[in-house]
């Protein structure tokens, strides 16, 4: 598949990145996934034009700009890639109460700021099932905390427990929720 055919396979976007803070020094923009910023003999990303970090489209001069809510910082990313979304309508995913999607379940098509607030008895998630759609899921009510981005495009949208969430996951806990949009 060439790069125009992948373009128009994931959508259109873009995304331009700069090795120092505010859009100074080295320049690259990026059409395609970027597995490891250092094949591109970048030694590290402070700023950038563009939607990452699961953030709304906009532009980011330094690395606190996009750390914003976390409770952890990153100085400077080493890799990147677009995420297949759906309509926000038509956006779907189940949680499940026990691992391999086991239990009660509850099934979202909406934002949710606190888990707990609308309902779901714990502090995690030990599995869900993506039906359609881009999710971003935070560790801390409010979006806030490691942010753990299911797919259903990944994995056939199946995620039976924390260790499948990403590579950061060291636990279950996720206590708020939204969808990506573009």
């Amino acid at each position: 598949m060439n790069q125009r055919e992948q373009m128009e396979q994931r959508g259109q976007w873009r995304i331009t990145v700069w090795e120092e803070e505010n859009f100074q020094g080295k320049r690259c923009e990026f059409m395609l996934e970027c597995p490891n910023i250092l094949d591109r003999d970048f030694q590290k990303i402070r700023s950038i034009k563009g939607q990452q970090f699961i953030l709304e489209k906009g532009d980011y001069p330094r690395y606190q700009a996009w750390s914003g809510n976390s409770s952890y910082r990153t100085e400077h990313l080493l890799s990147f890639r677009p995420i297949k979304c759906a309509n926000h309508s038509d956006s779907k995913i189940t949680l499940y109460e026990c691992e391999d999607m086991m239990g009660r379940k509850f099934e979202m098509c909406d934002d949710y700021p606190s888990l707990q607030g609308m309902g779901w008895c714990s502090k995690e998630v030990p599995s869900m099932k993506v039906n359609s759609g881009a999710w971003v899921g935070y560790q801390f009510p409010g979006y806030r905390g490691y942010q753990y981005i299911f797919e259903r495009d990944r994995r056939q949208g199946e995620f039976r427990n924390y260790n499948e969430y990403g590579t950061q996951a060291h636990s279950n806990q996720i206590q708020s929720i939204r969808r990506i949009q573009h």
